[in-house]
């Protein structure tokens, strides 16, 4: 499989399934495809198909295709939700068309999935249980920022549903749709969760030390809103105890971000994101040597050794 074409499918297709005749729901959702982006989980889905010997492009790329549209609605909501104005280095839809607008877009995404996924009879089962665990991440996550009780258990609970669900669905749904072996799909749903872990952390910590230029999203709303991997590890009710410890006049975010700064929080953070993707390399041995094998290995490696 030629992965650059594969993904390049990706992308034609998402577009195609996104015509609609009313204008603003077409060109918003358009307006976040376009603007690219990793594209990792539909990569997890291509290469985890042909891991096992799946060797026909046209079966595997709606099921591809349909995981990432999930993610980019996700996107789009959580635009909504953070006040962001930045993604993928374009103005949000929320920014453009307003938040009415974006959460309906968020929905018609969500929605073109099912005509993606409607000829693939029992895999919608999973796809059913990864989106469904992944709005739980996100509404624990949400509960936690509110009541300032956000801590490692509870973190470590939220981005288990939030993200590495979905990278494991992703890595599963190619599995079994490429006939892999129990023993290979379920390796592959285990890299895929790891690897969904690893991201996760990456993406938490991007968002505390990066700039918003370099992220293509606006930076700091992690701190702001009191969640995230830096807040989670300096303990329970963090982001208030913090701003009674500093002068009242400092900014509580700011407050908070230095003594994340100053501690080995980051340094544990990148540490426990590296383990996270050795072990879901390991969950590839069972597989057979192939480019698409060395490709999901590569994979791993980048999810956190980014910059962005």
């Amino acid at each position: 499989m030629d992965h650059a074409k594969a993904l390049q499918a990706v992308e034609r297709l998402m577009i195609e399934i996104v015509e609609s005749e009313v204008d603003v729901l077409r060109e918003a959702s358009r307006h976040i495809l376009t603007a690219g982006g990793k594209r990792m989980r539909p990569r997890v889905t291509l290469l985890a198909y042909e891991a096992v010997g799946g060797d026909q492009l046209d079966v595997v790329l709606p099921v591809a295709a349909a995981v990432e549209l999930v993610h980019t609605a996700t996107l789009v909501h959580d635009d909504i939700n953070d006040h962001g104005l930045v993604r993928r280095g374009r103005q949000t839809i929320n920014a453009i068309w307003g938040r009415t607008f974006a959460l309906l877009t968020g929905d018609f995404l969500f929605t073109k999935v099912y005509t993606l996924m409607a000829p693939y009879g029992d895999l919608n089962v999973i796809f059913a249980q990864m989106t469904s665990e992944l709005v739980e991440g996100e509404t624990l996550q949400a509960a936690a920022a509110k009541e300032g009780k956000l801590n490692r258990e509870t973190y470590a609970c939220i981005i288990a549903k939030k993200t590495a669900a979905l990278f494991a669905g992703a890595a599963k749904l190619g599995a079994k749709l490429g006939n892999g072996t129990p023993q290979q799909v379920e390796a592959l749903y285990q890299y895929g969760f790891n690897l969904g872990l690893a991201f996760q952390i990456v993406d938490d910590i991007l968002d505390l030390i990066a700039d918003s230029q370099k992220l293509g999203k606006t930076a700091g709303i992690d701190v702001a809103q009191g969640k995230g991997f830096a807040v989670a590890v300096v303990g329970n009710g963090a982001h208030s105890a913090v701003v009674v410890a500093e002068e009242p006049a400092e900014d509580p975010a700011k407050a908070l971000k230095r003594k994340l700064l100053e501690g080995s929080y980051i340094e544990e953070g990148w540490q426990q994101a590296r383990q996270l993707a050795a072990i879901a390399k390991r969950q590839l041995d069972c597989l057979p040597p192939s480019a698409a094998r060395d490709e999901l290995l590569r994979l791993a490696d980048a999810a956190v050794e980014r910059e962005y």
